[in-house]
């Protein structure tokens, strides 16, 4: 199977262009390329017998080099009156049928359909800057017009974006174009500043225009052409073409551990992306043997999003273990096939090859790194399409434990998990055993041992195991409350969340604390579907769902009165990417938004937030706010992650802000723990939860 890359890293045309120039000045047309690099893709597109017209030829040594092998119909033309003098003076003798003529590309005045083939080295990207690209267009009419049908425009260019955009607009239509993309040059203007991948475009003259266009992209002078359907896809391949080859030269002058590029290797006939590749350097102090110098890690299916392979801590850490000086990590794409560990090497040894860091020997051998030597396991068991959030997958995947879970990912942000519940037996209806997903050490044996053989409607959610353990907090912050709060069924708690998810919080809630009242405001209704159809949850009169806006639903209830609630409980992502703060989203940690969260509090009540701020000072700020609306907030953080969970009492009267934990919660969590497994028998699930545990790091702000 073939793979064409696509990287990550945006390409400045217009910056790196303008460096390049003004550093090479009239050594850039050494950059096209010598007879011995392009005469493969020349050869094949041009025959000796043809009439070629070559313009702008300049001083170069391509038209006596291809003089010198059989091609003896060149007509050699430029503007220039000096270099058509020197050039026939130089060739007077030793190739006397080679002519040069003064004559200007944009109208030579030859016959029209008189040549077969028309060759351009750098011409048309010296003119397209001139005029606003009027110049070079005239050009490009003139040379339509000398070549006859089933001629050939032959351009070698650097193919700048405005350059090539340019000429492939103008052939389009009634041509079939299709573009070489040659291997950056390497010779005694190289340095570490530039990387340029010379193209050689080719547009072919139909005699009746076709009904659709042609346009094609081949790697090197004998790649397979992968058809694009539009221009401006074409551009895109080629800028992705001239980006990569720029990585490339990056990654072959040094090691750098703090850079980090990715790309995607796509399959060649249909363009999906099939792998992403991740370069992770090791810190140039790390102690590593000699002869580690590359490796390539494949990251199991299902597992992208792990901190290990979806963080850059967790990839840093990942290399740091490897202990090789350049670890490429390898992610598969799902709506991929993939045969086993074996034929996946197999695909990617060409390509990753090209990764390797400089100084590594022509013969070393490179291993390919796993987890046990099994590519993993993944099933996309639905799929869907919200109007708020776009294209979202349900699958269910085999964690490192053993155990399968079922996910729910939006496609705009693939690699982050929006929600995950653990999976069990339906037809069993046994409970997976207690281990947690983090924990390493070999599970009991579970329905997960063989998912292939289960079908998805085999395996039901197991609603007592909360992945998330912002989750399992929030659950053992009802401590909070008190233990009279907890036990007594006469006044049940209540309990307002925003957010839903996968459902697994609030139904744990329902399922667990004895007549607990929970309602539930989210925003968009594909997400209660998803949550209904594929995560187990189920509404009755203690459980319902409010659709609508998080924000208004509360503003609402302040403004009607008469509305209270023991427990508020924030759990809702930012859809802003580029805030330093993905949970929640600003709005809902503003001051008056803040009060009127306060207002709706039962004297006895918590306010429940989940906060993942990179942004320090942002973070402080926050604090602040919700400090100034609280007289005593507890936080406890993740361990691993950005998380943290907040804590906010809003006690009765001043002055109860308290100096350190309450004495009396590892009391209060007993009794909740005690609670929580009272209500197993009418559960459909154990609740597998250590509350205790969850409330040993809380720390007073």
């Amino acid at each position: 199977m073939s793979l064409l890359p696509r990287t990550a890293e945006e390409f400045s045309s217009a910056d790196y262009w303008e460096r390049f120039f003004r550093k090479r000045g009239e050594k850039a047309f050494e950059w096209y390329g010598d007879y011995n690099s392009l005469c493969g893709v020349l050869h094949k597109y041009i025959k000796p017998r043809d009439k070629v017209l070559v313009v702008g030829c300049g001083n170069s040594e391509l038209s006596e080099q291809l003089y010198d092998v059989g091609y003896h119909q060149l007509t050699n033309i430029d503007i220039s009156e000096t270099v058509v003098s020197h050039m026939n003076q130089r060739n007077a003798e030793r190739r006397p049928d080679l002519t040069f003529q003064q004559v200007d590309a944009t109208q030579t005045g030859f016959e029209s359909g008189s040549f077969q083939a028309a060759l351009d080295k750098g011409t048309l990207d010296a003119m397209a800057s001139e005029e606003d690209g009027a110049l070079a267009g005239r050009m490009l009419a003139e040379v339509g017009r000398v070549l006859s049908v089933g001629g050939r425009y032959v351009c070698v260019t650097l193919a700048q974006e405005h350059v090539i955009k340019l000429a492939v607009e103008h052939f389009a239509q009634g041509w079939a174009v299709r573009i070489h993309c040659l291997s950056g040059q390497q010779n005694e203007v190289s340095d570490s500043s530039f990387a340029l991948p010379v193209f050689v475009l080719v547009c072919t003259k139909f005699r009746q225009a076709p009904p659709f266009s042609v346009l094609e992209l081949c790697q090197g002078e004998d790649g397979a052409p992968v058809r694009l359907v539009s221009v401006p896809e074409l551009l895109s391949a080629v800028k992705e073409r001239q980006a990569y080859n720029l990585m490339l030269h990056k990654l072959r002058g040094g090691t750098d551990a703090s850079s980090t590029p990715s790309l995607t290797l796509c399959h060649a006939a249909t363009g999906r992306p099939r792998y992403t590749l991740t370069v992770q350097d090791s810190l140039p102090s790390a102690k590593l043997p000699r002869s580690n110098y590359f490796a390539i890690f494949i990251v199991p299916q299902g597992r992208e999003s792990d901190w290990l392979y979806g963080s850059a801590e967790g990839r840093t850490q990942l290399a740091s273990s490897a202990k090789f000086r350049r670890l490429v990590i390898v992610a598969m794409h799902r709506d991929q096939e993939y045969e086993d560990m074996q034929a996946v090497q197999s695909e990617l040894s060409p390509m990753v090859m090209e990764l390797a860091p400089p100084g590594m020997p022509a013969n070393q051998q490179v291993p390919f790194l796993s987890v046990g030597g099994d590519l993993g396991w993944r099933e996309v068991i639905g799929r869907g399409l919200s109007a708020l959030t776009g294209e979202y997958s349900v699958e269910d995947v085999r964690g490192e434990d053993g155990h399968l879970y079922r996910r729910l990912i939006f496609m705009n942000n693939s690699q982050l998990v929006q929600s995950e519940s653990r999976l069990r037996s339906a037809s069993t209806g046994a409970a997976s055993s207690t281990h947690k997903k983090k924990n390493k050490k070999k599970a009991k044996p579970s329905v997960s041992e063989a998912p292939a053989s289960m079908e998805a409607k085999d395996r039901s959610v197991d609603r007592g195991f909360l992945c998330c353990t912002h989750h399992e907090v929030m659950v053992a912050g009802l401590a909070m409350l008190g233990s009279d709060a907890i036990s007594n069924k006469d006044h049940p708690v209540s309990v307002l969340l925003v957010g839903l998810g996968g459902g697994g919080l609030p139904q744990f809630l329902h399922d667990f604390v004895a007549c607990a009242r929970v309602e539930v405001v989210e925003l968009d209704p594909a997400v209660l579907e998803v949550a209904q159809t594929w995560f187990g949850f189920q509404t009755d009169k203690r459980l319902n769902v409010i659709l609508g806006d998080g924000l208004e639903h509360i503003k609402t209830l302040e403004s009607q009165g008469g509305h209270s609630f023991d427990v508020i409980m924030f759990d809702v992502d930012s859809k802003d990417t580029t805030l330093g703060m993905s949970c929640p989203p600003p709005a809902f940690v503003e001051t008056s938004l803040l009060k009127k969260v306060y207002s709706l509090l039962t004297p006895r009540g918590v306010f429940m937030l989940n906060l993942v701020c990179r942004d320090s000072a942002l973070r402080k700020s926050v604090l602040e706010r919700v400090q100034a609306v609280f007289p005593c907030v507890f936080s406890r953080g993740i361990e691993g992650e950005v998380n943290e969970v907040l804590l906010c009492c809003r006690s009765e009267g001043e002055g109860h802000k308290p100096h350190a934990v309450p004495q009396t919660l590892q009391q209060t969590a007993k009794d909740l723990q005690k609670t929580l497994r009272a209500n197993t028998q009418t559960a459909p699930c154990v609740p597998q939860i250590d509350i205790t545990a969850m409330l040993n790091d809380l720390k007073v702000i």
